[in-house]
């Protein structure tokens, strides 16, 4: 009897509990949309009390390790690494994949737009519109300065990733290049990310409650009403994602590795599920790293130096709504942008990837700088900004997704991903374990 219980609670995976954590938020949520009137008991006591507080609660436990975790996991593995033209091949692939797939993300997005055409015959009077806040532009040799820290400490202090990133990279190939004499140094970041593993892994058990209040939260105040106009908006940004996650990111996992893309998606699917429920691509670097390494085979050196990087500088998911968004307003503002506007477009919309924080609904800042690049009004930003929290969501799993993906190709052309381990279905089991 015993073991027949002990076998039952098995099956409830955490993998399992956090999916019923966010189906369970999303039926309470629409439930408290639609059937509980506004008043103190839903709004304050539920809403903005227990929902946000410990969805919130849930977030910023998320949020803590992020800094301490990216900066030891960097150290290690750019030290494991080894040399410096080992890690510039590996970066270079990196951040050229990025790169790429950001552009191209781009171009799917404003393709998309241009057939469904979601801003023509707009009644703009039947939206909401809400406050705009406004990105300042920044130029490309302030970018690059911006990378370098001026005060480490202060980066850290401030979760200023890229800084962050360049000062671990140092730490690490210094590490290495000084060998034995640098090992006690070396044991300390190396336990420090053990110890934040263990970390992750203690809060990774409240997910399921934080997901479901995340998820009730959000649909508790997504009016259905004011989606409705803004339906083939909609449509286009989540045609997009759908053909960038599931058509470029698969066909470009399968033709250099060779490897089955439904396999891995089976495996990276609770990443994908975390991410849509946290809307922050920073929070699922620990469970995206983890999950590379046990579950797909990924060596956890390249995964810890390549998740942090595009939790940064790899936004596609954001991109798509940014190339929608763009061709959205200027049909319901009467504005052509013809070939010159829409190559402009995708120019800042990679650039503006780069460096923006992984937190929900960022894409909606550097917007307004795609936005100024093509002379439509930032105002117009305001349109969308109702509907943004959910396909914020959807947009966090694609940027996630892509992360994974151009980790799982470096680390195979690198002989750095496991395949007995990519085509064991059951390996890293004991993550879901409670």
């Amino acid at each position: 009897m015993a073991e027949q219980v002990a076998e039952n609670k098995k099956k409830f995976s955490l993998t399992t509990r956090i999916f019923i954590g966010l189906i369970a938020g999303l039926i309470v949520g629409v439930i408290f949309n639609l059937a509980i009137p506004h008043g103190f008991i839903r709004d304050t006591v539920f809403v903005d009390g227990i929902f946000y507080v410990l969805g919130n609660g849930f977030i910023r436990c998320m949020k803590m390790l992020v800094v301490p975790l990216v900066f030891c996991s960097l150290v290690c593995g750019a030290a494991a690494i080894g040399d410096t033209k080992s890690l510039g091949k590996v970066g270079g692939r990196t951040i050229i994949f990025y790169l790429f797939t950001t552009a191209f993300a781009v171009t799917v997005a404003i393709t998309v737009a241009t057939f469904i055409r979601p801003g023509v015959g707009l009644d703009m009077s039947s939206i909401e519109k809400s406050e705009v806040a406004v990105a300042e532009s920044t130029s490309m040799a302030d970018t690059i300065l911006n990378i370098i820290p001026e005060n480490p400490i202060g980066s850290l202090a401030n979760g200023t990733m890229l800084q962050i990133i360049l000062f671990a990279l140092l730490v690490g190939v210094l590490l290495a290049k000084m060998g034995e004499q640098a090992n006690l140094i070396y044991n300390l970041f190396n336990q420090t990310n053990d110890l934040m593993m263990e970390m992750t892994t203690m809060i990774m058990h409240l997910a399921p409650f934080g997901v479901f209040c995340m998820i009730a939260r959000t649909f508790s105040n997504l009016g259905f009403n004011a989606m409705l106009p803004l339906l083939k908006y909609m449509v286009g940004v989540v045609t997009g994602l759908g053909i960038q996650c599931f058509v470029v990111y698969m066909l470009l996992f399968f033709i250099f590795t060779r490897l089955n893309p439904l396999k891995f998606l089976k495996k990276f699917f609770p990443v994908m599920a975390f991410a849509f429920s946290t809307s922050t691509s920073n929070a699922t670097i620990p469970l995206n790293i983890d999950t590379l390494d046990e579950k797909v085979g990924v060596s956890r050196k390249i995964a810890s130096f390549t998740i942090p990087l595009g939790a940064t500088i790899n936004m596609d998911g954001t991109s798509i709504m940014q190339g929608v968004a763009v061709v959205f307003a200027a049909q319901a503002y009467g504005m052509t942008l013809g070939i010159k506007g829409y190559l402009t477009v995708i120019a800042t919309a990679t650039l503006a990837s780069i460096g923006t924080a992984g937190i929900p609904s960022v894409g909606l800042v550097t917007l307004s700088m795609v936005f100024d690049s093509v002379g439509i009004p930032v105002e117009a930003i305001a349109l969308i900004m109702g509907i943004d929290r959910i396909l914020d969501m959807l947009r966090t799993a694609v940027n996630i997704t892509g992360d994974a993906v151009c980790t799982s190709i470096v680390a195979f052309q690198n002989k750095e991903l496991d395949v007995d381990v990519f085509n064991d279905m059951n390996a890293g089991m004991d993550m879901d374990e409670a």
